[in-house]
């Protein structure tokens, strides 16, 4: 019995990365454009941003939360730090003090979740909309352009054959890795998120836990808007717009339990990577993106019917 109780699980290990494969294969056979070098990278850069914002809202979910305003943070980090570069002040400042922007937001989610006890999704929601807003009336509703050749370079630069943007995705999935599975700060995500009320009674600070992954996944959102208007040459107040969906997703599709306590990074890469390749390969055979939505919602569903099982 225990044999057989081990197969199973070894099995579900493997059937993302069976389905992955599957995909890749089945978008090759339609079209020729699909299985090639450039698409490839083309892939990974569509999908940096993204995916880093997924890695933090992994955290997040692991640690027993949600975080809805990832979308929002992304949009005003684009144009505040486009805004700064445009009145003259150094790249290099203006990413720093667009990201310590960021820290104040996760300080403001993790502060209503941990010590008001407010549920996240009801305090995302909100900061959704605020930081959103924020975001409109600093850009007075249009883009700002920032035409800087060295901040430019985080989104369309390359070092040797490879796009800047997946070498920032690869540095952030290895510190979020180190920091989930290598770290006491990891220990204590899961078991906050496994069991708070034990977690606290074994002497673990669970507030302190709580505030620092929606610190986390704001700066990882950040980023990840920092990067898309560096590719773009602007910030908009309308990008990030689904990109918590697109975050959720690929974490839940990648085994991490919205119940918490349980998710790894190895799963929520390969979700972002298998909500890539589909986006991609739908648009080479120009399938509309409404269906693109109604896939993504049927992939969410799926991943927490499967979660529920598992758990049972």
């Amino acid at each position: 019995m225990n044999k057989v109780v081990k197969l199973k699980d070894s099995l579900s290990k493997f059937v993302m990365v069976i389905a992955f494969i599957a995909i890749i294969i089945i978008f090759s056979l339609l079209s020729d454009r699909f299985f090639t070098f450039d698409n490839f990278f083309n892939v990974l850069r569509q999908v940096s941003t993204n995916g880093i914002i997924a890695l933090g809202m992994t955290l997040v979910i692991i640690c027993g939360g949600i975080d809805l305003s990832v979308g929002s943070v992304m949009a005003f980090a684009g144009t505040l730090c486009c805004g700064l570069i445009e009145d003259g002040m150094h790249f290099t400042l203006a990413i720093l003090i667009t990201l310590a922007c960021a820290v104040v937001f996760g300080l403001f989610n993790g502060f209503f979740v941990a010590k008001v006890n407010m549920p996240p999704f009801i305090v995302t929601l909100a900061t959704m909309q605020m930081i959103r807003g924020c975001a409109y009336i600093y850009s007075q509703g249009s883009p700002i352009r920032a035409i800087d050749e060295n901040f430019n370079m985080l989104g369309n630069g390359y070092i040797g054959v490879v796009p800047v943007p997946v070498i920032l995705f690869l540095v952030v999935t290895l510190m979020i890795y180190l920091i989930l599975h290598r770290s006491k700060m990891g220990v204590y995500i899961y078991a906050v998120g496994g069991n708070k009320s034990c977690a606290i009674y074994s002497g673990i600070n669970a507030k302190k836990v709580e505030i620092s992954v929606f610190v986390i996944s704001a700066m990882c959102a950040a980023l990840s808007g920092i990067i898309l208007a560096s590719r773009m040459y602007s910030g908009q107040p309308t990008s990030g717009q689904g990109a918590e969906m697109d975050a959720i997703a690929a974490a839940v599709l990648g085994g991490t339990s919205f119940s918490g306590g349980s998710g790894k990074v190895s799963g929520t890469v390969l979700g972002i990577l298998i909500i890539g390749v589909m986006n991609n390969g739908l648009n080479i055979l120009n399938v509309a993106s409404y269906y693109q939505l109604v896939l993504k919602g049927i992939i969410i569903l799926l991943a927490i019917y499967v979660d529920m099982i598992k758990k049972k």
